[in-house]
This record gives C-alpha cells, sequence and structure tokens, in this order.
C-alpha cells in the first residue's frame, strides 16, 4: 500500500492540518472522534459551540462559513445541530451531564426559531440579513422560502436531543406533507439529505418505506448530488451516511462509497486538508470549510477502516 494512502496515515496527517489550520470547534470535535470519548471533552465541544450563540439564542457568527453575518441564521442553527447531534452520539454523549447540556442546547435554539416558523411550519434556510455580510453566491438574495431543507433535518434534531417545542408538531406535519409532494426527480442533495434522516426518523414505518423507495429509485439523476465521484459540488453518500452502521447507509449501492472512499484517498492535499469543490466568500472561510471538510473526510475514513 502507498504509505500516503494508508488510512491511519491520511487520518493523523488530516489531524496536523486541523491543528495548524481549523478552528476550535472542529480541533475539539475531533478531540472527541479520535481520541478519548470524555464527558468534559463532550463539553468542551459544546463550549466552542456555545461561543458563536447571541442574545437571541439562536447561532450566527459565521458558524457556517459561507454566511460571514454574526446574526443569528437558521442554517447555522442547522450546523450547530448537526454538531450537537454528533457528541451525543459518542460514547461521552449519554453522560448525565452532557445530555443535560444537549437538551439545554436544544431548548434554547428551538426558542430563536420559534417567530420563524410560518404558519404551515416551514423555516427558510437563510434570512434575507445574510446578504448584509460577505456570503457564497449560491446565497443570492438572501430570500428563501419555508423548505424541507432545513426544516426536517431540524426538527429531527431537536426531537433526539429531547426537546418539546410546541411548533415541532407544526413542523413535522409540514415535513410530512411535503415530502408527500416531492417529486422523484429533481431533487437537490440537501433536500434529499434532509428527507431521509425525516424519513427514517419516522414512526409510520409503512408510510417511510413507501416514501424510501419512492425517493430513493433514481438517485444517479438528483441535482448536487453525486451517487458517485464526479466533477463540481455534490452532496454524495459518503456525506449522508458515513457510517456503515447507519440505517440510511444501506440505501446507497456498497460500491457507491467504495468509490467516494477511493475518491478521498487520492484527495488529500500536501498540507493534509481536503480542497473545496465550490466558491466560499473570501477572507477567513476557505480555511474554515478546509477544517470542516477535512474533519468530515478523516471521519469516514475512521470509520470506513
Amino acid at each position: 500500500m502507498d504509505p500516503n494512502t494508508d488510512p491511519h496515515t491520511m487520518i493523523q496527517r488530516g489531524r496536523t492540518f486541523l491543528t495548524l489550520n481549523g478552528r476550535l470547534l472542529e480541533r475539539r470535535l475531533a478531540d472527541l472522534w479520535f481520541g478519548e470519548p470524555s464527558p468534559r471533552i463532550a463539553l468542551a465541544v459544546l463550549d466552542a459551540l456555545r461561543a458563536y450563540q447571541n442574545p437571541d439564542l439562536g447561532l450566527g457568527n459565521a458558524l457556517e462559513p459561507d454566511a460571514r453575518t454574526p446574526a443569528s441564521q437558521p442554517l447555522a442553527v442547522d450546523f450547530g445541530l448537526e454538531v450537537a447531534e454528533q457528541v451525543a452520539m459518542t460514547a461521552a454523549g449519554v453522560a448525565p451531564v452532557v445530555t443535560e447540556r444537549l437538551g439545554a442546547l436544544a431548548n434554547d435554539l428551538a426558542e430563536y426559531l420559534a417567530p420563524l416558523v410560518s404558519s404551515d411550519g416551514g423555516l427558510p434556510i437563510v434570512l434575507p440579513d445574510v446578504v448584509d455580510h460577505p456570503h457564497a453566491a449560491h446565497w443570492g438574495d438572501g430570500r428563501f422560502p419555508p423548505d424541507l431543507n432545513p426544516t426536517a433535518g431540524i426538527v429531527v434534531r431537536l426531537r433526539r436531543l429531547g426537546c418539546r417545542a410546541e411548533w415541532l408538531d407544526r413542523a413535522e406535519a409540514f415535513c410530512r406533507d411535503r415530502i408527500d409532494r416531492t417529486p422523484t426527480a429533481g431533487v437537490g442533495g440537501h433536500t434529499l439529505a434532509n428527507i431521509l434522516r425525516f424519513v427514517t426518523a419516522s414512526s409510520d414505518r409503512e408510510w417511510a418505506t413507501e416514501q424510501l423507495s419512492r425517493l430513493t429509485g433514481d438517485l444517479a439523476n438528483l441535482d448536487h448530488f453525486h451517487l458517485y465521484p464526479g466533477p463540481g459540488y455534490g452532496v454524495t453518500p459518503l456525506d449522508i451516511a458515513p457510517d456503515p452502521s447507519d440505517p440510511l447507509h444501506d440505501l446507497f449501492p456498497a460500491d457507491a462509497f467504495d468509490a467516494h472512499l477511493a475518491d478521498l484517498s487520492t484527495g488529500q492535499q500536501a498540507d493534509g486538508g481536503w480542497a473545496l469543490t465550490w466558491e466560499p466568500p473570501p477572507g477567513a472561510s476557505p480555511l474554515e470549510w478546509r477544517g470542516v471538510v477535512t474533519l468530515r473526510a478523516i471521519r469516514a475514513l475512521q470509520l470506513n477502516t
């Protein structure tokens, strides 16, 4: 085996990249995943995440590096809830002190989101004031309607963290109605990821099975989704389900994961990080994002080695 593509060597090089270039949040999450999964490290991750919180209880301050606004955004809440869920899924996540902190964070974020929920239960991915500060071009004028992305994923993660906010029932109804009306063609990769998380978490298994069968029948022809490695930006099966034990993993062909893992093994840069496949805003964003994608890459390698 080429020593440069040995997974353990690649993981170590990726961690070195994070040490030199990554944000505190990603460095602490790496400590939790690759070191001792102690409650103290889990709390350190949550402390780093709380640093992005505003007085309105939302998250902002470029937590999601494509939106440089200090103001709170649903986009940043979605990013933060993914981190919180990742903490919860570690061995340290079951410690009472950690679950208490996770629950408090979830309740705070739900309180921030409550006035943003539309009458039919949906959330927009960003708010219009995202354009008041540097942002990636794909956020356009900042005017996005409520949609499954991010509503479905936010609902599932808040529920998993023990949140019982009143608006969640309305949001669940919104998601189910939108999923029922989602066509099998033209779905975007991020929307697909949100749908799959929501459907697999549903207690209505008959409905879930029907939707999974309907919506995963033509994965090769979705927008911004790479079932197999391809040029440009796209969500991948490895992004959605890097852990082989995740029920979502079985929705994709095994050789798709093999292909993306092989792509990872050839994609590590000389500095130990991975390159971006989209254009972030200038300034700190490119390096911050490289820390995020590098952590995701070495986590995927760890889970599949």
